[in-house]
């Protein structure tokens, strides 16, 4: 398909620049899936519990966002480099241990070579040394179009004093449409409430809907909520540069589906419920764990590098919870996919009319049957 079929215009005062005073208070649009099933309507988050019917699942990301934007100079000329560690080399990533002095990486030693994104002046040769806060990044090879193997200096080679490293020196990698530097206040708004496993450089957007008090209210009603988890790489926001979406490459990411969110999307399916993505990353991660000869998902880690578009059969997604994306973007693709083409052209331009808020403070969508 022509990557010019998923372009919008936007007015640039609609891409929100700061989230809400509260989580919840967001505006919802929601889509009926099948055509024929009622037109769209104008709701709110907080009206999602009565949306939604008893049995029904939804299936959160609870990746949380690491600090992972440094900044610093280069030994020898002096130069300002912004370093972005993406994901280690060398060593996975585990999930968190309780125990850990800093939630995040459950291993005694962190991984020492890293995928980075490297901007400066000049660009960086392999050898070359970046000074952050008095500790060297050694640049082990420059792999073209700003990536890096980044090799951490000793100092950081314990995973607590790694994102103690981070928190400390770090600043969240917030997304460049978010025209300002992040501030304190991102710090809270930037996680969702149920964010757990450290690893993303951006956020589930979809799930910074949701409160404590919400996820009550789906309760009470008989609504369940199960995670998993996809670090969220920098690929989420970069450029489809290609004219067809056939030619565009998708960065892997990495996942890991618990048991008990594979058995609940099981008995949920089997009971007649729907299961709910929040969010396009939880999508891509249900229908790449999902096994068609099983008929269910596979439990345990993995990566994907899934790219979906319409024209994809969905396996493992009954419904969609998501914000409003960037024009000629993988995450429109997605949703088009998943709602069809002209019924989201139709979506955004109603959201555009309405005023809505756009992007990652912005307000959601709802597409259900």
């Amino acid at each position: 398909m022509d990557v010019a079929d998923f372009d919008y215009a936007l007015p640039t005062e609609l891409i929100a620049q700061e989230p809400l005073p509260a989580r919840d208070e967001a505006r919802l649009l929601v889509l009926p899936r099948a055509a024929g099933r009622g037109e769209l309507r104008h709701e709110s988050v907080r009206r999602l519990p009565q949306l939604l019917r008893p049995g029904d699942l939804l299936v959160v990301n609870d990746a949380r966002v690491v600090p992972a934007r440094l900044r610093g100079h280069k030994v020898g000329t002096g130069g300002k480099v912004e370093l972005l560690l993406v994901e280690p080399l060398d060593a996975p990533l585990a999930p968190s241990a309780a125990a850990a002095p800093v939630p995040g990486v459950a291993l005694a030693r962190a991984p020492r070579d890293w995928l980075a994104l490297g901007q400066a002046g000049k660009p960086l040769r392999d050898g070359a040394e970046v000074d952050v806060a008095g500790l060297r990044f050694l640049v082990v090879e420059n792999r073209g179009e700003g990536e890096l193997r980044l090799r951490l200096p000793a100092a950081l080679a314990q995973a607590d004093v790694l994102w103690q490293f981070l928190e400390d020196q770090g600043e969240l990698p917030l997304p460049s449409y978010l025209a300002r530097a992040p501030s304190q206040a991102d710090r809270d708004r930037y996680q969702t409430v149920f964010a757990k496993e450290r690893g993303a450089v951006a956020a589930p957007t979809a799930g910074l809907h949701f409160t404590p008090r919400l996820f009550e209210e789906l309760a009470f009603r008989g609504i369940r909520v199960a995670p998993l988890t996809l670090h969220v790489g920098p690929g989420t926001f970069l450029p489809v540069r290609a004219s067809r979406t056939e030619e565009h490459r998708m960065h892997a990411e990495r996942y890991v589906v618990p048991r008990e969110t594979v058995d609940l999307h099981a008995r949920t399916r089997e009971s007649g419920g729907r299961v709910v993505a929040v969010g396009t990353t939880s999508v891509r991660t249900l229908e790449a764990a999902w096994d068609d000869a099983a008929g269910r998902l596979r439990a345990g880690p993995g990566a994907t590098s899934l790219f979906i578009t319409p024209g994809y059969r969905f396996r493992a997604v009954d419904a969609l919870f998501t914000n409003f994306h960037l024009p000629k973007s993988t995450l429109v693709m997605l949703v088009s996919a998943f709602a069809g083409l002209q019924p989201i052209r139709l979506a955004y331009a109603e959201a555009v009319r309405e005023r809505y808020r756009f992007f990652s403070y912005g307000d959601a969508m709802l597409v259900i049957e």
